[in-house]
């Protein structure tokens, strides 16, 4: 790694800070400015996403206003699937690099899975499929928005029911239009609008898809690795290949495009832009509280320099999913949880108020937190929130 710049830690958490708009003076105005910087807002969890934006904005009270304005009056951020097979909102700008770079590959293969399952049960063939496809399609239409029950009411063949992986432990009903929803989902034919209920709900609407620019694969990726880098650099190959979901050729590939410079980090070679190459700025420390699945808690595969090994028992789930957590001054401290009768609740997962690789958390920190929690409560009011997928300590803080 001779004649590469060496960015330690202390420096990626300063880069983290601002970049991913969690100091203070990082914060941002809209829901918008939080979603350009990050990329793309974990969106499996409907709740995460408003917690991750208002973690983040100047006035949090205007979180849930403000997120109701841009997903579902000016449209300029989509909640769709992207990278991995997994829902995300992205700036509407965004969208055709998504779809280019990650859905169209994806897509094959959830097409091509669904007439699969389907044949292995003799259910209708891809010819029957399509037929319905065609009819859901001018129904939503019609509509503008719909659910998948009401599509089934105009389109009754969408109740149509087949087994999935008959014989085995995971044996399950499918219905043909959870199965075939999802993967125009992933084809970028439809989108989830408003949800049924609150902003909490995991019921929703779909819609059709604002028109998408077709854009070669290839020039889609570079654009979706320097809006990456630009958010999340230094990198690894290893972060990238796993948050992309890419092969490691797509990934180079994009890397050369960009024309990204190398740089050592602790893990070894990682990349930058090369307008970042220069040495970031000190911030001053600073407090969150951040939601499970969170974008800047999931944002890279190697995770130690923000995220001491000793603390994830307690804030991960078996299948590798984050649940919310306290950071302080660029790392992971802690976790929180909602009590029943509104309350933050949070710990600091060490008793003498140090966190697992020994740098002190102290009065300070614990000052800043708690004005994070109560900000937090304040924002949420009477609002309830259970995480989608939840964790050993969110469960012992929320039950406490």
């Amino acid at each position: 790694m001779s004649g590469q710049r060496y960015i330690g830690v202390a420096e990626r958490r300063a880069r983290l800070a601002v970049g991913q708009r969690l100091a203070g003076a990082a914060r941002a105005s809209t829901p918008e400015e939080v979603a350009a910087s990050l990329v793309a807002l974990h969106g499996t969890d409907p709740a995460s996403v408003h917690l991750a934006v208002g973690a983040r904005l100047t006035d949090a009270a205007r979180t849930v206003p403000e997120m109701e304005r841009a997903l579902y009056e000016d449209r300029t951020l989509i909640r769709m699937h992207g990278m991995r097979q997994t829902v995300f909102v992205f700036p509407t700008e965004l969208v055709p690099v998504v779809h280019a770079s990650t859905g169209l590959a994806v897509a094959a293969r959830a097409r091509a899975s669904l007439v699969k399952d389907m044949a292995q049960v003799g259910a209708p063939d891809a010819e029957w499929l399509a037929e319905v496809e065609t009819s859901a399609l001018a129904a939503l239409a019609r509509r503008g928005e719909a659910t998948a029950a009401e599509l089934a009411r105009e389109e009754p063949r969408l109740r149509e029911q087949f087994a999935y992986a008959p014989g085995k432990g995971y044996e399950g009903v499918h219905t043909v239009s959870s199965r075939l929803l999802r993967v125009l989902g992933i084809e970028g034919r439809v989108v989830r609008g408003r949800p049924l209920g609150s902003w909490t709900s995991t019921q929703f609407r779909w819609a059709a898809a604002p028109p998408c620019a077709e854009l070669p694969v290839a020039e889609a990726q570079a654009e979706l690795i320097r809006r990456w880098l630009a958010a999340c650099g230094p990198a690894t190959e290893a972060d990238l290949k796993w948050w992309t979901g890419w092969k490691v050729g797509d990934v180079r590939r994009a890397l050369g495009a960009v024309r990204a410079v190398t740089v050592s980090v602790d893990e070894g070679v990682a990349y930058v832009l090369a307008d970042a190459v220069e040495p970031a700025e000190a911030v001053e420390p600073w407090a969150a509280l951040l939601p499970g699945l969170d974008p800047t808690a999931m944002g890279w595969r190697e995770r130690d320099w923000y995220c001491p090994p000793g603390l994830r028992p307690a804030l991960f789930d078996r299948s590798g999913n984050i649940g919310p957590t306290v950071w302080w001054d660029g790392r992971i401290v802690g976790g929180w949880a909602q009590r029943p009768d509104g309350g933050i609740a949070w710990r600091l997962l060490d008793l003498d108020g140090e966190d697992a690789d020994g740098e002190g958390t102290g009065a300070e920190a614990s000052e800043a937190i708690q004005r994070e929690a109560d900000r937090l409560r304040s924002w949420m009011g009477p609002t309830r929130v259970t995480p989608r997928f939840r964790t050993p300590l969110e469960r012992e803080l929320a039950s406490a």
